[in-house]
């Protein structure tokens, strides 16, 4: 399958987890949704155990393996959650759309990744495109403590920023199903405490369940194995382009699902956001040391 199309449809699961997840954690306590749903991908992974054992392990990674899990879905989970009850959706939203240069930084330190001019001028279509989004799309969200959300929104940010990078560089050297199960034990263990902490839900809904079943199957099983798959084809910055569409995805969803008119101005955003993510796609992965070379060489010429 092409890596552009398993980036579009990760980016289409991930936006259709708004609704499920927001439908789950209004009968249970987020911890619990985020557990059972690392839980369900878990119990899905050791089903799938032939292909899951294919794990070689190569002396060194661990750091990389440890770092990837606890930034997400650790970590990024974390954030995310209490960040959404201090900050308005709006507000987190302008932040969500600093993801991809959080990205672009992060692979020029690590993998040393050139940042061509395809990527600066896709990026910044993208950015201004769901910056636009934001501000002209109606929101009944409150900020109690919008100072506090913002920076924990951040976090969550630098979470999953770190997560693309490092799944760039284990991608090649792991199969995605793998590194979706130490994802799912990861996160598994983590949150197992707070469950135990807040205690186990007594009453249970069946749809909500059901939402949680498909957060954990076709969100964090199909979409990050898209995603980690993609990654191992295309470049870092290449698919941090498609991130932009995750917060359009939701809006479009909701206006097929829910009977939400968008307006004008919502639409030209959208549009915008796409042209941006084409734009980016003619970038070409380089390394910094390929283009130093590069430029030693027509420098002695």
């Amino acid at each position: 399958m092409p890596a552009g199309l398993c980036l579009f449809i990760a980016t289409l699961l991930w936006g259709s987890s708004f609704a499920a997840l927001k439908y789950a954690v209004n009968f249970y306590d987020p911890t619990f949704v985020i557990f059972l749903r690392m839980l369900t991908t878990l119990v899905i992974c050791l089903c799938l155990w032939p292909w899951v054992k294919r794990f070689k392990y190569q002396q060194g990674d661990w750091k990389y393996l440890l770092s990837m899990s606890l930034a997400e879905p650790c970590l990024y989970f974390l954030f995310e959650g209490y960040a959404l009850q201090n900050t308005s959706a709006s507000q987190a939203g302008i932040l969500v759309s600093c993801l991809p240069i959080i990205i672009a930084l992060l692979a020029f330190l690590m993998l040393k990744e050139h940042i061509s001019k395809a990527i600066i001028i896709g990026f910044s279509l993208c950015i201004g495109g769901s910056i636009l989004l934001t501000h002209v799309s109606p929101s009944s969200e409150h900020a109690p403590d919008p100072v506090l959300g913002n920076f924990l929104e951040f976090l969550a940010m630098v979470c999953a920023a770190y997560y693309s990078v490092s799944v760039k560089y284990l991608a090649a050297r792991y199969a995605p199903l793998s590194l979706i199960a130490l994802q799912g034990l990861s996160g598994t263990l983590f949150f197992g405490p707070f469950v135990l902490f807040t205690g186990i839900p007594q009453v249970h809904d069946t749809n909500a369940l059901l939402n949680i079943l498909y957060l954990g199957t076709f969100v964090t099983l199909g979409a990050y194995g898209m995603y980690n798959y993609a990654l191992s084809k295309v470049s870092v910055l290449t698919a941090a382009a498609f991130s932009n569409l995750v917060p359009v995805f939701a809006l479009l969803l909701s206006s097929l699902l829910l009977g939400e008119i968008l307006n004008i101005d919502q639409w030209i955003s959208i549009a915008v956001v796409f042209t941006g993510v084409l734009v980016s796609q003619k970038h070409k992965p380089q390394s910094a040391e390929y283009v130093q070379e590069k430029s030693d060489t027509q420098q002695n010429i």
